[in-house]
């Protein structure tokens, strides 16, 4: 076979992911569910056993009118610490329920919060990300949104004028075991710490929210925090086949040895009983809509094993790979 493009196929095909579910009833699967999410976090590169006081420190408070935008910082691992912005409605009061927002490849969370990338006000085109984390605090939630490692304020200085690039980040990672994507998943966890500690916040009632990148945090982060009690995951939703296997992505997708585990649904299945609303604009290029109706097939079985339908939902809109908004940030209003 001289063929590397039908080669790559014929490995995909050749692959039985060991650890799909196999059985019939709810029990069975809530079983692989605990089991399987257990080995699905050594998969990403595992967790601190012990995590640091987050010592959350105020960089900043801007008053933007209907709500106020607090830039923190909190400690996430040993000698690492991340900025996330914190958005807060003027009329919020305690129990108030908070969404954490997770921007996609750009310029960071400056993007998602009103932004440009030197910190002035947005004018004019808002980008794929739409302000999405504005959104949510107009409509009265706290909002925390994160600055995810390698993006922003995070980047290394010799991709300092490169928005995009989190390549060498990514690689050292892999090279010692870890993933970026186990670093995004426990930071954003941490975003979950610090809410709890909030007096404006129900604990019970926490949300998030992820575009692309962020979807991928936001779909693996629900899936192993059950403290999350609703998910959107927006322009991400698909299979690996469909996707992050058929074509270029940027390295901090991939996972080792997770495709000889299970496939892409299998992981965000993880999020189940809990409400998951997956986004996927009919344009999209790069998470193809076939891979998103497959996924939200194979989900839709889950739920219905689980008698829980009426919690998952898909919004299917005329669009390309961006934010859609039309039915999550209502469907967050009545999920939380």
């Amino acid at each position: 076979m001289w063929n590397p493009d039908e080669y790559l196929k014929y490995l995909y095909n050749s692959i039985e992911p060991a650890e799909r579910f196999k059985g019939d009833s709810a029990e069975e699967w809530t079983a692989w569910r605990d089991r399987y999410r257990a080995q699905f976090i050594q998969r990403l590169g595992g967790f601190p056993e012990t995590a640091p006081e987050l010592n959350p420190v105020l960089l900043e408070s801007v008053d933007c009118g209907s709500y106020t935008r607090q830039r923190i910082q909190i400690q996430t691992f040993e000698q690492l610490q991340m900025p996330v912005y914190v958005l807060i409605p003027k009329q919020a009061d305690e129990g108030r329920r908070a969404v954490i927002a997770c921007h996609g490849h750009g310029y960071g969370s400056r993007d998602i919060v009103g932004l440009k990338p030197d910190g002035s006000p947005k004018d004019g085109e808002l980008g794929y990300q739409k302000n999405f984390a504005v959104e949510l605090v107009e409509r009265g939630f706290v909002v925390v949104a994160p600055e995810l490692f390698g993006f922003g304020d995070r980047k290394l200085t010799e991709n300092a004028k490169d928005p995009h690039s989190c390549n060498r980040l990514s690689s050292f990672l892999l090279s010692i075991g870890k993933t970026m994507a186990s670093y995004r998943v426990y930071e954003t966890m941490r975003c979950v710490d610090y809410l709890l500690t909030r007096d404006d916040v129900d604990g019970q009632r926490i949300g998030i929210m992820g575009i692309s990148g962020g979807g991928l945090v936001s779909s693996f982060t629900a899936a192993v925090d059950e403290r999350i009690a609703a998910a959107v995951v927006s322009g991400f939703g698909n299979t690996f086949e469909a996707s992050i296997l058929a074509m270029h992505h940027c390295i901090d997708n991939y996972v080792p040895g997770l495709s000889l585990d299970v496939e892409l649904p299998d992981v965000i299945s993880l999020i189940a009983p809990r409400p998951l609303l997956l986004e996927a604009g009919k344009s999209d290029r790069i998470f193809p809509i076939h891979g998103t109706l497959e996924a939200y097939e194979a989900l839709s079985i889950v739920y219905s094993r689980l008698d829980v339908s009426d919690r998952l939902e898909l919004d299917l809109f005329e669009g390309e790979h961006e934010i859609s908004g039309r039915v999550a940030y209502d469907w967050f209003g009545k999920m939380l």
